[in-house]
């Protein structure tokens, strides 16, 4: 097995989060498993080739679940409650197949007219300016409101909600990343007591779903920590990466004109333009940790037991091994190809919500294109990442 020193990933470049890339290109050559430390300080083994990336994804000595951190006491994670992505089987096979009923294809094609309907309101709303900050009036609002609506969130709550997502996943200030988890926990946890003191009232959206689980005297109860972390994974979760996907998408269709041209000669191209950013501009460039349970041999690189590991689903989906010129955007790609890209991971914990992200996208870019035929930056167009453990824009501003 080969050893790697530890790979200091800001020298290989200026800033991480706004070019992960040139990280990768660098360390592609010297094998697909590095020891690196982060800008931050923390320090794992990080995956970044595609077979590899897959094949940990899928093997059952690489857990989700914490407690096989070899220094899990002292994590530094913030999360609210226990979910499934924390979560090894059995519990992990427990707690998604509580969920995996409310996104089955056709409940989410059911929820169609109801996309639509919330994405043209949002246009609606900024047409007569003729500009506006795409990611604040119509990337981040679509989705938001439609997990919202399938959770039960009430509308009066969802700005405060907004807020606290947002810091929950931000890299740049840990303690108020914290804090906000622990506000949207206090929040959620008064939220659920709602739903159960309403639960003999004719609702149906999904927390009320999850508090009878909870209540409930069968095998698959809930416990009340798994409560808190499924409905904070699903609100999250169920649209952060979609936020970033809707934004990604028209970025880079404008900063290719030459494929935004081909997309509107051929709207038929449409779902193929949103599977090649799911590829080349991943929204979420990073599976969960994973802790090895045991010794792991991976990509010639011997991992210890209690390590922690990151599948770099970004450096995955620009392998050259497995894409051909994989720096090229390209919504012409062979669909073939490009559907192996692992922007909603693989095996196991395969992203629930992926057939919602892939519809809410379409029809907001097929919305958005339709209605404004003269989309355009307004300015240069240079990308301002947020420094988040998201792929995602801090602004988008357009005009028409």
């Amino acid at each position: 097995m080969r050893q790697h020193p530890t790979v200091q990933l800001a020298d290989l470049t200026d800033d991480f989060v706004v070019d992960p890339y040139s990280v990768f290109s660098a360390l592609r050559p010297r094998g697909p498993v590095h020891h690196v430390r982060f800008p931050t300080g923390d320090e794992s083994w990080l995956v970044v080739g595609h077979a590899e990336v897959r094949a940990a994804f899928a093997d059952p000595r690489m857990r989700n679940d914490v407690r096989h951190s070899a220094d899990f006491e002292d994590d530094g994670l913030y999360a609210v409650g226990r979910n499934m992505l924390q979560a090894d089987p059995p519990d992990h096979t427990r707690l998604r197949t509580l969920v995996a009923r409310e996104f089955t294809a056709r409940r989410v094609q059911a929820l169609r007219p109801r996309v639509q309907e919330a994405a043209g309101t949002l246009l609606d709303a900024v047409a007569a300016d003729g500009r506006t900050d795409l990611v604040a009036s119509y990337a981040y609002p679509l989705p938001l409101t439609i997990i919202c609506e399938l959770l039960g969130v009430p509308d009066a709550d969802r700005a405060a909600f907004r807020a606290w997502s947002t810091k929950v996943v931000a890299l740049d200030d840990p303690e108020q990343s914290a804090q906000a988890s622990q506000e949207m926990a206090v929040y959620l946890a008064g939220l659920a007591e709602q739903k159960r003191q309403q639960r003999n009232a004719a609702e149906s959206d999904l927390l009320h779903a999850l508090v009878r689980t909870h209540d409930s005297d069968g095998a698959d109860r809930l416990t009340p920590e798994e409560l808190l972390g499924m409905a904070f994974l699903l609100l999250v979760a169920g649209h952060e990466t979609t936020v970033n996907l809707i934004a990604n998408s028209v970025h880079l269709l404008l900063s290719h004109p030459e494929q935004l041209a081909a997309l509107r000669a051929e709207p038929d191209l449409l779902e193929g333009a949103v599977e090649e950013t799911l590829r080349f501009e991943s929204p979420a460039p990073a599976g969960t940790y994973r802790y090895a349970v045991e010794p792991v041999d991976l990509g010639g690189v011997h991992i210890p037991a209690g390590a922690r590991v990151v599948l770099s689903i970004a450096a995955a989906n620009r392998d050259p091994a497995r894409f051909p010129a994989p720096d090229r955007f390209d919504i012409r790609r062979d669909a073939a190809t490009t559907r192996a890209h692992l922007a909603f991971g693989h095996g196991l914990h395969h992203c629930l919500g992926a057939p919602l992200a892939r519809l809410e996208a379409t029809l907001a870019l097929r919305i958005l294109l339709e209605r404004f035929p003269r989309l355009a930056f307004d300015g240069d167009g240079t990308p301002e990442w947020r420094a988040s453990l998201m792929r995602g824009l801090q602004e988008l501003p357009v005009r028409w």
